[in-house]
């Protein structure tokens, strides 16, 4: 104890001869401390910005600059454009979420403008992380999201709560991905009509170990994390409910369109539902290129054509081991695993036959409930997996599984 009052003593006062604090953000980086902070940040797109208070209804500059009442009721304007990205830094004092201090009550109502969020558009050397986002209200009409309407750049440790709607491209985060998205996680709702996802609208860049648990509403392309992937996601999941038409998917609504897109490690717990290519965790697996890899569903998927517990449409990809045990219910095309695979791959993979009341699957090979929680069944195919204790995990493997009790689970996710 003694030793420690010294070290304190000391350390106060090496503070005052240098003249600083030590518990100070670097002296490179400009203090967001009110709103009328944060909107200057449009008159320096290439700084780097540092968090140190809440900014919420209370705090100065809410009423003109961020809430319902502002810039003639349509609220925040986002910073930055197309033309003009943000290219600095802004970020909150720790290096996880939640960091102590909220960016909350942001209101935003644009529905004819695109390029909608906190942020406009993220430049290539952007960085957003490290923010606990909440109560947020964004509206818009194309490439809309709560912190971000494009991003080319880097978001990450971010974790959105909120109310997002618009036509095209809408996320939870961001509305449109070319950059890379990492460790975040978006709660709340999100409405649109074409590429609607709960964490990314449309992706063409990189995610990776994020998630989502928003409840998602949309048209066409309709994931609960992405809406719209030509881009990879790796290591990343899905809670909540999605609702849809065509191509409607518990992670992703539609994999690969003008170019292929991939999916590894991924899973969705979520219940899906749709008309058209509806699936547990892949609405629409299309153009040849794209991949389903090491990822399972467990949610229930009901819709009426082209319906699986896994994919509901699989036309020229592939997938690889993966399995689904969600209940799935269809008119036509109605698969345990998949529900309609036209000139692509399928290998490797299961479905729970007694879970899933299916008994067919337009590929995949259908198991009972005993042979799905049985590493023999996996490990015969090739599997990287690995028999545990019950609360172990063994990151070597890609899956664990405890023998006989349950059924095989990512590694990672333990």
């Amino acid at each position: 104890m003694v030793r420690f009052g010294v070290f304190l003593i000391i350390l106060a006062l090496i503070a005052g001869t240098v003249g600083c604090d030590l518990f100070a953000p670097p002296s490179n980086k400009l203090e967001i401390r009110t709103w009328y902070d944060l909107d200057a940040i449009r008159g320096n797109l290439t700084g780097s910005y540092i968090l140190m208070e809440d900014l919420n209804s209370a705090t100065p500059g809410y009423d003109e600059l961020a809430g319902p009442t502002a810039n003639g009721g349509e609220g925040w304007q986002p910073i930055g454009s197309q033309d003009a990205p943000f290219t600095g830094s802004f970020e909150g004092p720790g290096g996880q979420v939640p960091v102590g201090y909220l960016l909350a009550d942001l209101f935003i109502n644009r529905p004819n403008e695109d390029d909608v969020g906190l942020f406009s558009a993220v430049g290539q050397s952007g960085v957003i992380k490290n923010l606990d986002v909440t109560n947020i209200t964004v509206i818009g009409q194309g490439a809309v999201g709560s912190v971000a309407g494009f991003n080319g750049g880097t978001v990450s440790n971010l974790c959105p709560t909120a109310s997002v709607t618009g036509n095209q491209s809408v996320g939870g985060l961001v509305g449109v991905n070319e950059g890379n998205v990492t460790k975040c996680y978006s709660g709340g709702d999100v409405t649109g009509g074409e590429s609607v996802g709960g964490l990314v609208g449309t992706n063409v860049g990189t995610m990776s170990n994020s998630g989502s648990g928003c409840s998602v509403t949309g048209n066409l392309s309709v994931g609960g994390l992405v809406g719209g992937n030509e881009g990879t996601v790796s290591n990343s999941n899905s809670y909540g409910s999605v609702t849809g038409n065509l191509g409607v998917g518990g992670l992703v609504g539609t994999n690969g369109d003008s170019d292929p897109g991939a999916l590894s490690s991924c899973v969705s717990h979520g219940t899906v539902t749709g008309n058209s290519y509806v699936g547990g965790l892949v609405g629409a697996n299309t153009n040849e290129g794209s991949t389903v890899s090491d990822s399972y569903s467990t949610g229930s998927v009901a819709g009426s054509l082209s319906v699986g517990g896994l994919v509901g449409l699989n036309e020229g990809s592939t997938v690889t081991d993966c399995y689904s045990i969600g209940n799935v219910t269809g008119s036509t095309r109605a698969g345990g695993l998949v529900g309609f695979s036209i000139g692509g791959a399928v290998t490797s993979s299961f479905w729970d036959i007694e879970t899933s009341g299916q008994a067919t699957s337009s590929g995949g090979r259908g198991k009972t409930t005993a042979e799905m929680q049985d590493i023999d069944t996996f490990s015969g195919v090739g599997w990287d997996i690995v028999t545990v204790s019950l609360g172990g995990t063994n990151p070597k493997y890609i899956w664990n599984i405890v023998n006989g009790v349950m059924y095989p689970y990512l590694s990672h996710w333990f």
